[in-house]
């Protein structure tokens, strides 16, 4: 008598084929779906101290904005963001998103010097018992360096989303290695509006500088998607009119005590 056929290797064909259309269809666990998480805004307290401004020890592709270096002190401590101001943080304190790379945890993009400062101001009517600001500019290249005084482009892929590893679009904060002081996109990812005009540095020594009086383009610090990677130097600066929109500019604040 023949004896009757086994199911089992069937089944467990039949069950694997079926798992396979799955995955290949897209259907995926409920884990592998949901969103990751913004990461929350954090600050950095920054204590005084002294820096060499301008262009860094042995780099040789200074532009003359960059020149000439000078000495500067920070007097007064003071709390930065750990990221960029990232879109969620955007879209919570003003409704909407005007990025062209969206992303909760990306930074926001496309705002001018001008969006800053209302963003600000609306931040500020929240009372949570800090001030809110943009850093000035000695206040950033001083966080940015870190107690360090080389160019910071060693090692750039490390450090920086630039032109050749970011894939032209920005990319979440956070995900490349933070400065010695636990800053993180100082040199990539986007341009960082700050708070000074534009203008030539002098050839003083300066305590707490904020740029000059007046002017009509303001500052941009650190590198973006959009730069080579010899140009995220930690000296480099740029600058726009305070009311350009670009893919490459974002910014990140400072945050001041009122209680």
């Amino acid at each position: 008598m023949r004896k009757p056929r086994r199911l089992v290797p069937v089944l467990a064909i039949l069950w694997w084929f079926i798992h396979f259309l799955s995955v290949g269809t897209g259907a995926t666990s409920q884990s592998q779906t949901t969103p990751t998480q913004p990461k929350a805004a954090e600050y950095v307290r920054i204590q005084p101290g002294s820096f060499e401004m301008g262009c860094s020890v042995r780099d040789n592709g200074c532009a003359d904005n960059e020149l000439p270096v000078h000495a500067v002190k920070i007097t007064k401590p003071f709390e930065i963001g750990r990221y960029e101001v990232m879109q969620s943080q955007w879209k919570q304190v003003m409704g909407k998103n005007p990025s062209k790379f969206q992303g909760d945890s990306q930074p926001v993009e496309q705002v001018s010097w001008q969006d800053t400062q209302d963003f600000i101001r609306r931040l500020n009517m929240q009372t949570d018992g800090h001030r809110y600001r943009l850093p000035t500019e000695a206040e950033w290249e001083y966080a940015a360096r870190a107690g360090r005084n080389d160019a910071g482009i060693a090692n750039p892929d490390q450090v920086a989303w630039f032109g050749d590893n970011a894939g032209g679009e920005t990319h979440p904060v956070g995900e490349k290695q933070a400065n010695p002081w636990g800053l993180y996109d100082m040199q990539g990812n986007v341009q960082e509006w700050v708070q000074d005009w534009y203008g030539n540095f002098l050839n003083d020594p300066a305590t707490d500088p904020t740029g000059p009086a007046t002017g009509n383009r303001r500052v941009l610090r650190g590198g973006s998607i959009e730069f080579c990677p010899s140009c995220v130097r930690l000296s480099v600066r740029t600058y726009f009119m305070p009311d350009v929109h670009s893919l490459s500019s974002g910014f990140r604040l400072v945050r001041e005590d009122t209680r």
